[in-house]
């Protein structure tokens, strides 16, 4: 894709994640090292207990891994706090997932206004009514979570997720709720999204049909990455 660059947005160093349990040191991840450029569409495939979760939230900062270390958007995330990682992540990432984590209590716009209002935009409403159109839902925006189907529900994730323009969102089986022609529509969506902006696209998924559709797929099993493609797309 055209809006790929030579700029490294994240690097894995040799990450490895052990945790506890009844029967002793259990290693999630092995030894995981990549780096992803910016505008990349990258798919993360393996078979579930790969460790494929626990990479992406290694990835996004939101837990630390046992040895190793993350560079995201420049910054070695082992090397920060709690409160600096989720500086980090509200500069820089963005965040899909299947069970779409919208605030019930807020209507479709403000759900997309919410990570503009907490950046500090100085317009948030218009450029959350701005994205909300470009999703397709210009005449569901005063709606509340309750009120809209799973695919509008998707959506309105999305427009959260792009609309501070962040250098790197995480898709973690965003189609998951979703039956096959809404999924496909919403991953038709979000690839036109992150091939029109300088987000780079990192997907976890099970759907190898998916997956053929980025990039790059990096695939994972039993705690280890084994293989690293370019893929046609």
């Amino acid at each position: 894709m055209l809006n790929i660059s030579t700029k490294k947005v994240l690097e894995a160093h040799q990450l490895t994640k052990k945790v506890s349990s009844p029967e002793g040191s259990l290693t999630i991840l092995n030894d995981v090292s990549f780096s992803i450029n910016a505008g990349e569409s990258v798919a993360v495939v393996g078979p579930s207990g790969a460790g494929k979760s626990t990479l992406l939230a290694l990835l996004a900062g939101l837990d630390l891994p046992s040895d190793g270390h993350v560079d995201l958007n420049g910054s070695n995330l082992s090397n920060l706090d709690e409160d600096g990682r989720a500086l980090v992540r509200a500069e820089s990432v963005g965040f899909v997932f299947q069970s779409f984590h919208l605030v019930p209590s807020l209507n479709a716009l403000e759900n997309v206004m919410l990570p503009l209002e907490l950046a500090g935009h100085s317009d948030a409403r218009k450029a959350a009514r701005k994205i909300i159109d470009k999703v397709g839902l210009a005449d569901r925006w005063s709606h509340y979570p309750a009120q809209l189907s799973g695919g509008e529900k998707q959506r309105v994730a999305i427009a959260r997720a792009f609309a501070t323009e962040p250098a790197v969102l995480f898709a973690d089986e965003p189609t998951g709720n979703l039956d096959s022609g809404t999924g496909a529509n919403i991953m038709a969506l979000m690839f036109d999204l992150n091939r029109s902006s300088s987000t780079t696209l990192i997907l976890v998924t099970h759907d190898n049909s998916l997956a053929q559709r980025c990039e790059r797929v990096l695939a994972l099993d039993s705690g280890r990455l084994v293989s690293d493609a370019r893929t046609a797309a």
